[in-house]
């Protein structure tokens, strides 16, 4: 079965792309410079390559790094955010939910626009007209798009409808249906474009998750990507008839890359729902699971390739598509390369979508469970894979205790484990990597001048095992009490403590008094930071958690709107974004299949198997370098440090289990890293080698940034995150730093 398929129009659309791409050639060094000597989007510039002009830090100098002045955040609720720097201004998310523009060099508050709350907190898209007069901050809030003038920090208030879009519509769902569908990313800009994905939710009946583009200064919805096709389009024959009208997902939830010479984006698109059974969505199910690029400015396929057929293991195309140029059989070829979560790195021609590497359709286990058809092949790719595929006897953790290795040693005996197992209700599958192993969001970076790739990793395996879905309950009764305590010790009591008051995760005393059952839902079920959602916990069951944790299920939730924040101080310029009517707030979700649709008898569903993360023997997180050139790993490099399994010192290369960490790749041949355990690396590009460590008072889970002021750069940091039990707690030695953003360079000579 070919995979790479191009768009069927009446125009000869091959033939203009490959003359097209003759015509470019590839990119000239002028040009890659100046794409990457700012950091205004998310991965730096439109390509998401991380990669970032910096003359002045080398590997002869990068060991004087030093802390130079850092910013408090006010609290950890900001962990994941990544700040931009546009000229000498840096915003950042602070206290109370605050977008804030500071000095990028001296770190002094210019404007605080305060009380966002529900503002994707991983990022935010900056936009300035061709004149530079107008100058805008694009972000999701409360499933809306809005805007902020990024010079005076308050609301635009002629963007969409009085200040807002709302993106529950034009997805063919009944919008009150849709209780979340804003991203988890900041989308991408390009031009007068912003090209948007969502995080619709991984539960039966979730909301598509369809591409689409915004004009930044209408608000007006350009185009629409179906990435589960409508009757008529291409790749409608491998759903079921009609799917797209109950099938959710299919989302790009992480990273979209642009090539703004040829105006091609290229998106990672995830899994379909529901991930781990898809009895009713038999087929191949175009585009989930896909790297595809289209025509920019029309949302036009130009081609696409699927990396996982019907998957049922949740490998999403997480990571940013790298966009590099190759010395491949002599030629220069402009390349775009995508890593998975299994472990595999596919590379194509940019323009014609062709691989670069051989690519072999393999036969896989067929699933046992009623109703499900697997897909009897997938694609394997000729490189080398990052990762390994099993769990064994031989590869357990070697710092297991005695009792703890028995014990898998007999789940080993019943359990399937090895690429592509299906899951199962009869027996668990332990899947090598799982859900958030492999290569995950701002996990991929890329030096475009040289074909050198460079991928953030981890060995982390999922178990699972499914289990019917039974009807929920209509009333609650005593024995939920039990219930909810179970789930509770499996499920949340790990971050939050035996007694609620908090750990790794923040305290839940009497939380239900301070928030409403709406949005507790929409964080158990979707899941918020660090924290996987709880798609199998029925309504029942999630209201007696909500009491269990001192809430009114009944109690309505209301919009505050436009008033003055409480507890900020600073230059306070606007507060609370617009004014959301009443129209927007949520309605019930969808919870069954539209009339006259064919459905499976029987639902079944697995939590995420994400108890292990250092199931298997060390190391548990890497980076590894490929050189696309050759198709080879020229390096790999442990990172991190973990004190959990530590016998008599601490462990390299430490499992990150659900924390995400970044890289910034410098034209001097620098690999900035962040780790487990606080870790902030200088790395040498050509080998691995580290030039300079630092350890932080805190851990960081954003991606770096980089800047450059009065031809000197700087690195950003995002230090907010509380340290986990199997790390040391940095913040309590003498001289720690407080929470915030970290802004290192080498001191000026005194």
């Amino acid at each position: 079965m070919s995979t790479t398929k191009f768009t069927s129009t009446s125009r000869p659309i091959s033939t203009m792309l490959i003359i097209l791409a003759t015509i470019l050639g590839c990119r000239n060094h002028s040009n890659v410079v100046a794409e990457h000597i700012t950091w205004s989007h998310y991965g730096g510039s439109p390509d998401q390559s991380k990669f970032f002009e910096s003359p002045s830090i080398t590997k002869s100098n990068v060991e004087q790094m030093e802390l130079l002045w850092s910013y408090p955040s006010g609290d950890d609720r900001f962990y994941f955010f990544s700040p931009i720097i546009v000229d000498s201004t840096m915003y950042v998310l602070g206290k109370n939910s605050s977008l804030i523009a500071i000095n990028a060099k001296t770190g002094e508050e210019l404007w605080i626009h305060a009380d966002l709350p529900g503002i994707t907190r991983r990022g935010i898209n900056y936009w300035e007209s061709e004149d530079k007069k107008s100058k805008r901050l694009l972000f999701t809030l409360n499933n809306s798009i809005q805007a902020i003038d990024a010079v005076t920090g308050k609301s635009v208030m002629d963007f969409g409808n009085n200040g807002y879009v709302d993106l529950r519509e034009g997805l063919d769902r009944d919008p009150t249906s849709i209780t979340r569908i804003q991203p988890m990313m900041p989308g991408v800009i390009y031009e007068n474009l912003l090209i948007l994905g969502s995080a619709p939710g991984e539960a039966y009946f979730s909301p598509p998750g369809h591409v689409r583009a915004y004009n930044v200064v209408t608000g007006k919805m350009e185009w629409i990507f179906h990435t589960i096709p409508h009757p008529g389009e291409y790749g409608y024959e491998t759903w079921p008839k009609d799917a797209y009208k109950y099938v959710g997902g299919a989302n790009v939830w992480s990273e979209i890359s642009v090539d703004t010479e040829r105006g091609i984006a290229f998106l990672p698109i995830g899994s379909p729902t529901y991930d781990y059974y898809g009895a009713d969505r038999l087929g191949s199910n175009l585009f989930a699971n896909s790297l595809v690029a289209l025509d920019a400015k029309t949302g036009e396929r130009l081609w696409h390739y699927q990396t996982v057929h019907h998957d049922l293991w949740d490998y999403d195309l997480s990571p940013a598509p790298q966009l590099l140029t190759v010395d491949k059989d002599g030629k220069k070829v402009d390349a775009v390369a995508i890593a998975t979560k299994h472990g595999f790195v596919f590379v194509f021609d940019r323009v014609t979508g062709e691989p670069l590497f051989p690519i072999e359709e393999k036969p896989f286990p067929k699933s046992e469970m009623p109703g499900e058809e697997s897909w009897p092949t997938q694609p394997i790719t000729s490189l080398p894979s990052f990762t390994r595929h099993e769990v064994t006897k031989e590869n357990l953790n070697p710092y297991f205790s005695d009792s703890l290795r028995q014990d898998w040693l007999k789940r080993l005996d019943s359990a399937k484990t090895g690429l592509y197992v299906p899951p199962s209700d009869k027996y668990e599958t332990i899947m090598m990597p799982g859900a958030l192993g492999g290569a995950n969001y701002g996990n991929t970076a890329a030096d475009p001048r040289n074909g050198m790739m460079y991928i953030m990793t981890q060995e982390y395996a999922s178990t699972y095992r499914l289990s019917k879905v039974e009807p929920p309950k209509n009333e609650l009764t005593e024995n939920d009490v039990d219930k909810v305590k179970s789930l509770y010790g499996s499920s949340c009591i790990a971050c939050h403590g035996s007694n609620m008051e908090g750990g790794a995760g923040p305290s839940l005393k009497n939380l239900g008094h301070h928030m409403y059952y709406e949005e507790f839902r929409n964080t158990v079920i979707n899941g918020k930071g660090v924290m996987p959602g709880l798609v199998h916990v029925d309504e029942a069951s999630l209201k007696a958690l909500f009491r269990y944790i001192g809430g009114d299920p009944e109690r309505r939730s209301f919009r505050r709107s436009n008033q003055q924040a409480e507890s900020v101080d600073g230059p306070v310029v606007a507060s609370g974004g617009v004014t959301i009517p009443p129209d927007l707030k949520r309605g019930a979700p969808m919870q069954d299949y539209p009339e006259g649709v064919e459905q499976p008898e029987d639902q079944y569903t697995t939590d995420y198997g994400l108890d292990w993360p250092g199931l298997i023997d060390p190391p548990w997180s890497s980076i590894v370098a490929y050189d696309l050139n050759e198709g080879t790993i020229k390096w790999r490099r442990p990172i991190g440090i973990d004190s959990l399994y530590a016998q008599g010192g601490e462990t390299k290369g430490a499992p990150n289990g659900t924390q995400r960490k970044g890289m910034v790749i410098t034209s001097t041949g620098i690999v900035f890293a962040t780790a487990k355990g606080g870790k902030v690396y200088a790395l040498d590009a050509e080998n691995g080698d580290v030039l300079w460590e630092t350890t932080l008072s805190h851990e960081t889970n954003a991606q770096p940034s980089m800047f450059t002021l009065d031809g000197k750069e700087y690195l950003v940091i995002n230090a907010t995150s509380n340290f986990r039990s199997d790390s040391y707690d940095h913040s309590k030695k003498p001289g720690a730093v407080a929470k915030g953003y970290l802004v290192y360079g080498i001191p000026d000579k005194k």
